[in-house]
């Protein structure tokens, strides 16, 4: 057991650290993932989260730290002794095996006999609702059903923690968006923790009961889907996780409720101080105006950050109008359902409740 690990943890992450070459790709990561929670390593091409999944599953040694599974050091243990199940990005099926066959083969290795193996192969195909697949062969799935066998093949031996390495990310559009809604009901009715990659914001969002960001190695900020896209701690954050634009701020005046900022046009801001604020020395800051938090119109009927400025372009996006507008705040954009002609005036609010304060 390993010293002061929290008992409902399903997954602790000490000061790990990963070089390739010359290379940092993990820099002193700690992180506590607790039992029963989906969670997403998010971020860009690089910021290190596959090599954190890696290191996690066995896959890959860590050059310094310490990984717990349930309060167990694994740290040096190998993949095959660490309870947990794996979910590749290209699914990793045996083609000449049937969907039965390749969700028994881990049980198999286990030396599991072979009535026991196709009940409980049998129990998984149900659970991912591909009962009457049992017998088809890897090549005549469609990719969606390959992904269930996937799944099931990593739930069938009753892991601590299920690993998905940017399972969706072979699937179009409309099949990702119903894999992800099947993804987050499987998870709640077997009740284990899953860790899922991905870089798609929306993916994390949808998903996710904690989402990691990441960024160069480190974790940039964790946290609630809602807690992230309300309360950013940084400007990549903000950018990151849903659309944004960034204004220039500077701080005038703080205390423990508020905080007062001027904005490049000279307009000042009292903005309520929400749990995750900058800190106090960080005297210019920047703002984060989402374009959908936008209202057009000639005065605010709340508190709002205000500007007009000259309409550049109109795009329209089927729910709504993108308005990119040229204003005394620098170039902004905005959703509307209105349309607006280009070269004409517009005036746009964000109401200061939905503003956030970030560090640049």
């Amino acid at each position: 057991m390993m010293d002061n690990v929290p008992v409902d943890a399903a997954i602790s992450v000490r000061g790990i650290a990963k070089r390739f070459g010359e290379k940092e790709v993990l820099r002193g990561i700690d992180l506590e993932i607790p039992n029963g929670a989906y969670v997403t390593l998010l971020g860009p091409s690089g910021s290190g989260k596959t090599t954190l999944l890696r290191i996690v599953a066995g896959f890959s040694v860590a050059d310094a730290g310490t990984i717990s599974i349930s309060g167990t050091d694994v740290t040096r243990r190998p993949a095959r002794e660490r309870e947990l199940g794996m979910v590749f990005q290209n699914y990793a099926l045996f083609p000449h095996l049937t969907a039965r066959e390749n969700i028994e083969y881990p049980l198999r290795v286990r030396k599991l006999g072979k009535t026991e193996r196709r009940e409980l192969a049998d129990q998984y195909l149900e659970r991912v609702q591909l009962t009457g697949c049992a017998n088809d062969y890897p090549g005549t799935l469609s990719g969606g059903q390959q992904q269930r066998v996937a799944l099931a093949r990593g739930l069938v031996c009753r892991p601590k923690v299920l690993l998905l390495d940017e399972p969706l990310s072979a699937l179009d559009k409309h099949l990702r968006s119903d894999m992800r809604e099947f993804l987050r009901q499987l998870q709640r009715d077997v009740g284990i923790t899953f860790i899922h990659v991905t870089h798609d914001q929306s993916e994390a969002l949808a998903l996710s009961t904690m989402v990691v960001i990441m960024k160069d190695g480190q974790l940039e900020q964790v946290g609630r889907p809602e807690e992230l896209y309300l309360n950013p701690k940084t400007s990549f954050v903000a950018g990151f996780i849903g659309d944004s634009n960034l204004v220039a701020a500077r701080i005038r005046d703080a205390n423990a409720h508020s905080t007062l900022v001027e904005l490049s046009d000279g307009q000042q801001c009292l903005l309520a101080k929400r749990e995750l604020a900058v800190p106090s020395e960080c005297h210019y800051v920047q703002i984060v105006l989402r374009p959908e938090d936008a209202v057009f119109g000639q005065g605010p009927a709340t508190p709002s950050v205000m500007t007009s400025g000259v309409v550049i372009k109109t795009t329209f996006m089927g729910t709504h109008h993108e308005v990119v507008m040229e204003t005394n705040l620098g170039k902004l954009t905005a959703y509307s359902r209105a349309d607006f002609a280009a070269g004409g005036q517009a005036t746009a609010m964000w109401p200061l409740d939905r503003v956030a304060v970030v560090s640049p």
